[in-house]
């Protein structure tokens, strides 16, 4: 009978293995160091201290929980199956038990008690942000993040951190064939640190509530508009740690990724000096008059960086984005229109407000914007002009 069957579902199982394997195939995935792993059902252990901890105290209540629950479903199946009707059992009538009644008080008790003191004692070392090495205040864009080095080596420095422009490419192209195992959260500025030393994160929001969070480094805390909150890390190992915005902050919240470097400290300091030079070529004067070639030029890079990543390469935008192909307020002659959108934003938010890119990245992506694809003006709009409509 046994063989019977085996021969009977054969060609089902080849079937069903035929289909896995192709399955596996065309979705194929490596785990990414620092970052989610391939079926990962538990939390990482994380190369933090704090990171470790968590995850060593999930494992403890894990194990409590399990116990708990059996033993209490066990003693309760025993207790119907052994006491059931159907072989001669009554049930008893009985009212009160103060045995009973201080038994099932102290026992939870006690398991609440012996729970929450390795608990606690987590949570007040996630809160202890004193005498922090360096001091980053993050804040939520929709749908971006902004770093800004407030205090120790690097003090000063600035950016944004934007999904990967050729990663949303692919994304708006249904994610066909091989992708990356970094896919959705490839960055263009991760935040970066050194090893071994004391992170303290502040964090705020431009719009809605966000959420900082990177699981290798134990890392999630709110960020809300009008707030500051904090919270600290420190990696004891080199390499790249990934995570996401986990608040549900709109409709691009699918492609708000988090990416920190930790380095070593000579890396460090080589990468602090290497932004400090791109920082000090973007200190453009707004007096300086470009000419149209040079804004256009720039006005490219500022805009694959910043712009395409929802209004598309083409300027078509998608679903609820608006194009910038053919609009009226990017064509239209008096640059007022676009600069004030471009710094103040609109729809709620839906547009954000790019206050933080200087007057000259904003009117050279204004520029290239009133040049492009059939928005053929010949248009060019000069830095002083942004600088003129700053805090109207």
């Amino acid at each position: 009978m046994k063989s019977i069957w085996r021969n009977k579902y054969r060609p089902a199982n080849l079937l069903l293995a035929a289909g896995a394997a192709f399955s596996n195939a065309a979705h194929a995935v490596n785990d990414l160091p620092g970052g989610p792993a391939v079926r990962q059902l538990n939390l990482p252990v994380g190369v933090t201290k704090i990171a470790q901890e968590q995850h060593l105290l999930h494992t403890i209540m894990m194990i409590i929980c399990t116990v708990i629950f059996v033993a209490v479903f066990a003693v309760m199946f025993y207790s119907i199956w052994k006491h059931r009707k159907s072989v001669g059992h009554k049930a008893a009538n009985f009212h009160e038990s103060v045995v009973v009644e201080v038994i099932w008080t102290i026992v939870p008790f006690l398991i609440v008690i012996v729970m929450a003191l390795p608990a606690t004692k987590v949570l007040v070392a996630q809160k202890d942000t004193t005498n922090a090495d360096l001091t980053i205040k993050t804040t939520g864009y929709q749908w971006k993040w902004g770093y800004d080095y407030l205090n120790g080596e690097g003090e000063g420095l600035a950016f944004i951190s934007t999904l990967d422009s050729s990663q949303r490419a692919m994304s708006d192209a249904g994610a066909k064939g091989a992708m990356p195992d970094d896919y959705l959260l490839k960055v263009d500025n991760p935040m970066v640190v050194p090893v071994q030393k004391k992170v303290r994160i502040i964090t705020t929001a431009n719009d809605v509530i966000h959420a900082f969070a990177v699981p290798q480094l134990g890392l999630k805390q709110d960020a809300i508009p009008g707030f500051v909150r904090d919270t600290w890390f420190r990696a004891e190992t080199v390499g790249d740690y990934y995570g996401q915005c986990q608040e549900l902050c709109g409709k691009e919240h699918a492609y708000m990724p988090i990416h920190v470097k930790v380095l070593s400290a000579a890396d460090y300091t080589a990468w602090v000096a290497t932004k400090r030079k791109e920082a000090a070529a973007k200190l453009d004067d707004p007096t300086k008059v470009w000419t149209l070639p040079d804004m256009l030029a720039r006005g490219e890079k500022v805009y694959a960086a910043n712009c395409a990543a929802c209004h598309q390469a083409n300027g078509k935008g998608a679903g609820p984005i608006k194009p910038l192909d053919g609009a009226a307020k990017v064509t239209d002659s008096d640059h007022k229109v676009q600069l004030l959108v471009l710094l103040n934003g609109q729809n709620n938010g839906a547009m954000p407000a790019w206050k933080q890119l200087s007057d000259t990245d904003l009117a050279a992506v204004a520029t290239y914007t009133k040049n492009s694809w059939s928005n053929k003006t010949g248009q060019l709009v000069q830095p002083a002009e942004v600088l003129a409509l700053r805090g109207k």
